[in-house]
């Protein structure tokens, strides 16, 4: 098991992730083709005890949201749900957007998130821009980079859709209706005519300008994306597309 964590390690050095790193992961871990557990020992060793590591947890849809137990939404993969139960991790409560985050600044990444535009100003991704972290991807679908959600907020588009949305949330008191509004984060800021979901064009194009690192980590071929720099680059992408 530990040659394997090592050898995971070696790869996502190689991919650019350094020692004091704040990452933010997208994974499938059939393509990395390594139990959970173990690609996330390799990426706390790969970031080390300076570093910090970020995910999307959010909860499952159709059901009452309680903090204490709700597991991860089952969209995100199997790591989030065991990202979610480590030892080390905080969870913001967010009812919609629910984050976690590891390493000695984990608090001050994820809680506190705003209730309405949870991806917008104020939000952890906004913070994991501020703080010069990164997106790693280690195989996961295209259109799955949760930071081009800040990028819509950040862009200058005219008649941006937004959503109202509704939760259940178990507290003290039973369960509350929470109400809130954002952008909407389900169907797009703008109708797109594309073949595909515009994330996926996006990131498409920003890993054509050769700026991302990209490399292999397990079976999976893999990015390492500076936050603040492909936030620039969708930011101009959807101005294009949709200003």
């Amino acid at each position: 098991m530990s040659d394997e964590r090592d050898g995971l390690v070696d790869s996502l050095q190689a991919l650019g992730v350094r020692d004091g790193d704040t990452v933010m992961v997208h994974a499938s871990m059939r393509r990395v083709g390594v139990r959970a557990e173990v690609l996330l020992d390799a990426i706390e060793a790969a970031v080390g005890p300076g570093g910090h590591i970020m995910m999307l947890v959010c909860a499952p849809e159709g059901r009452p949201f309680d903090p204490a137990v709700s597991p991860a939404w089952a969209e995100l993969g199997v790591l989030s749900e065991v990202f979610r139960t480590r030892s080390g991790v905080v969870l913001n409560e967010h009812p919609v957007a629910r984050m976690g985050a590891w390493g000695e600044r984990a608090t001050a990444l994820v809680l506190n998130s705003p209730l309405d535009d949870y991806y917008g100003p104020g939000s952890p991704l906004e913070r994991l821009v501020r703080d010069g972290g990164k997106v790693l991807r280690l195989g996961a679908d295209s259109d799955t980079v949760t930071l081009f959600h800040y990028a819509e907020y950040v862009a200058a588009v005219p008649g941006k859709r937004r959503r109202n949305w509704s939760v259940d949330v178990v507290g003290s008191g039973g369960i509350e209706r929470i109400h809130g509004t954002c952008l909407d984060d389900n169907d797009g800021i703008r109708d797109w005519a594309g073949e595909q979901d515009y994330f996926a064009q996006i990131l498409i194009e920003y890993i054509e300008t050769g700026r991302p690192r990209t490399g292999r980590v397990g079976g999976a071929a893999c990015e390492l994306i500076d936050a603040e720099d492909a936030t620039r680059f969708a930011v101009g992408w959807l101005e294009n597309a949709f200003g």
